[in-house]
């Protein structure tokens, strides 16, 4: 990892950008599991799509911004194509059950919790590096409350995603 943004205020917007990201990619699935007429997994999505649109509201009240600061011109600096905390698009199956969902934001939670350790270590300034320990001790937060979501839930079946009655298509 690079030494990433040199200011709390580049910290910042990276921050608010992983969460909004993460918004649409929850609010993305919660709609794809709605169109399947899976309603447990839609609810959990959205929930988490609310508590990181929560995160987002905070950065800005936080920085007093009244709108997102434009991404700097070669972008965040992501490890990977994506946020750190935005799970992968492909990642959902129209038959999930809560469990595969918990284990889809856990990992999420667990590269954004990484992520902003390295981005401490690697910083050479202390107010980014203060801020990006705060938001990494969030973040392991969130990663002990999926896990506890976790433990209420049962494990799917090995079959899980057999479906009884699957699309026909016709010619």
């Amino acid at each position: 990892m690079s030494a990433g943004p040199r200011t709390l205020s580049e910290f910042m917007a990276q921050a608010l950008a992983m969460e909004r990201e993460a918004v649409e990619r929850y609010t993305e699935f919660a709609d794809a599991m709605e169109m399947h007429n899976n309603r447990d997994v839609a609810a959990l999505f959205r929930t988490m799509a609310q508590y990181e649109g929560k995160h987002a509201s905070q950065i800005m009240d936080q920085m007093g911004w009244t709108h997102a600061p434009d991404p700097p011109a070669g972008g965040f600096g992501w490890p990977d194509p994506e946020a750190p905390e935005t799970a992968p698009f492909d990642a959902v199956h129209y038959l999930m059950q809560p469990w595969h969902a918990l284990q889809l934001a856990l990992a999420s939670e667990q590269r954004a919790e990484a992520f902003f350790g390295e981005l401490a270590q690697a910083t050479t300034s202390e107010s980014v590096r203060r801020a990006a320990l705060e938001l990494q001790a969030e973040e392991h937060e969130h990663v002990e409350l999926v896990r506890a979501w976790l433990e209420k839930v049962p494990m799917p079946d090995g079959d899980w995603a057999t479906d009884p009655d699957p699309p026909r298509y016709l010619d």
